[in-house]
């Protein structure tokens, strides 16, 4: 299940809006029984309802799976030095390498 902070990105990218952090015009809390909109101060959209964002959750669910994966392919790549190292070496290798992290990370 996507959280609730990328199920209102998605809606706010669906509307052409954006979350400005800046005027802190969204606000997220969690009470101890699970995360809400505590503040929702976007000009010309009204703020969503617990049906509309469900209608997120796989596009969210899918953005955070490939979040989570670029992070685990950033570290597995290692350094851009030791990258370019490595390329001026022997590009076969470093093309094998590279592919089989992608292989063991694939995205959605």
């Amino acid at each position: 299940m996507a959280s609730l902070y990328t199920k209102v990105k998605k809606y706010l990218e669906a509307n052409s809006k954006t979350w400005d952090a800046e005027q802190d015009n969204i606000k997220l809390q969690n009470d101890g029984s699970g995360d809400f909109i505590k503040i929702w101060s976007v000009s010309g959209l009204a703020e969503p309802t617990d049906e509309q964002l469900t209608t997120y959750n796989s596009s969210a669910t899918t953005e955070e799976s490939n979040h989570l994966v670029r992070k685990t392919r950033k570290k597995a790549y290692g350094d851009i030095g030791e990258q370019l190292d490595e390329i001026y070496k022997d590009i076969d290798a470093w093309k094998a390498r590279i592919q089989s992290i992608k292989n063991a990370n694939p995205k959605e």
